[in-house]
């Protein structure tokens, strides 16, 4: 989450691009590609962009800068939930999106898309509400406001880190933060101290509010052993949305035959398709401009406008798998 003042029109320095061909390489390498994950990473950057057909709609960034004075004032939830997915600046945008990458396909990989969809709400509306709650309990109890009741942040780091507490919540292993080798469950708590110090612009409270986050989620999970009523509703959803698909996918496979050549085969019913006519011997569906059947050599007879299949001397003598052998060898 990062704290300043908005420039609009930014063009791409080149950072995006390179962005583009990583999340393309990581996921083409991938057997299963996180789509929760991918439509993360989508939605911030159409955002950030502003292409002509969304523009329209999007609010500007003066309108969702998270502001914890405005959000309790106005009761402005659109600032409380919006304000995530903005970004300052290319750089902003690009450093936020690779992590999310890479924290996102690891955890929505382990966890799978509907469990990975609810905890990325419930920790964005655990760490905005915390980080409100911090600001105003500053002001109230300390007189301490202007720096934190009265600050202006947009980005999504602040969900990011509440996902890198979840990630390494159980790792026994050591981690690279900026050159400090830490254990990887402490990793965040060094990542937020490092960064305030090098970058003193970013929002520390709205950082800060994301480690509680993830603590709080883990911590909520662990004692709560029934079913996660979001993931309930994420779930009830996506299969809401999916039924059409279902449905047509269903349709298309009754329907659905097996060709060959220019014609099909069947089962042993009479009834055949426009245009064709069915062997009696073999099932084989005909074209209609022929005599004799395809596959299997019998002749076709009419007799009272009714087709009627006789069969020829050298199929009545054939043995199912020579019509199998045949059938191979003509069709491959």
């Amino acid at each position: 989450m990062d704290s300043g003042r908005w420039r609009r029109g930014a063009v791409s320095r080149g950072m995006l691009p390179l962005l583009a061909l990583h999340a393309v390489n990581e996921y083409y390498r991938l057997p299963w590609k996180p789509p929760v994950t991918a439509g993360l990473l989508a939605a911030n950057t159409l955002i950030y962009l502003r292409p002509s057909f969304l523009d329209s709609l999007l609010p500007f960034v003066d309108e969702v800068w998270f502001n914890p004075h405005l959000i309790l004032k106005n009761k402005d939830i659109k600032r409380f939930f919006l304000s995530v997915f903005y970004h300052v600046d290319e750089s902003h945008l690009v450093y936020n999106m690779m992590s999310l990458l890479w924290k996102g396909i690891q955890l929505e990989t382990s966890m799978g898309s509907t469990e990975f969809a609810s905890m990325a709400v419930a920790l964005l509306g655990l760490s905005q509400g915390i980080t409100l709650l911090l600001a105003k309990s500053l002001l109230v109890f300390f007189d301490y406001g202007r720096p934190y009741y009265s600050e202006y942040a947009v980005g999504f780091s602040g969900l990011l880190f509440a996902m890198k507490v979840v990630l390494n919540s159980h790792s026994e292993n050591f981690t690279n933060v900026h050159g400090l080798i830490v254990p990887a469950r402490y990793a965040a708590w060094a990542e937020l101290i490092l960064i305030q110090m090098f970058v003193p612009r970013v929002s520390f409270l709205g950082h800060l509010s994301g480690i509680l986050a993830g603590v709080l989620y883990l911590k909520l999970k662990g004692s709560y052993s029934g079913l996660n009523p979001l993931t309930t509703i994420i779930r009830e959803l996506t299969g809401l949305l999916r039924w059409p698909v279902r449905f047509i996918r269903s349709t298309f496979r009754l329907r659905r035959r097996r060709i060959l050549g220019r014609g099909t085969v069947g089962g042993g019913e009479r009834r055949s398709l426009s245009g064709t006519w069915r062997c009696q011997a073999c099932t084989y569906d005909n074209s209609d401009w022929l005599s004799n059947c395809e596959m299997c050599g019998t002749s076709r007879s009419s007799e009272s406008g009714g087709f009627l299949r006789q069969v020829s001397p050298r199929s009545r003598d054939l043995s199912l798998e020579e019509l199998r052998r045949r059938r191979v060898e003509r069709f491959g």
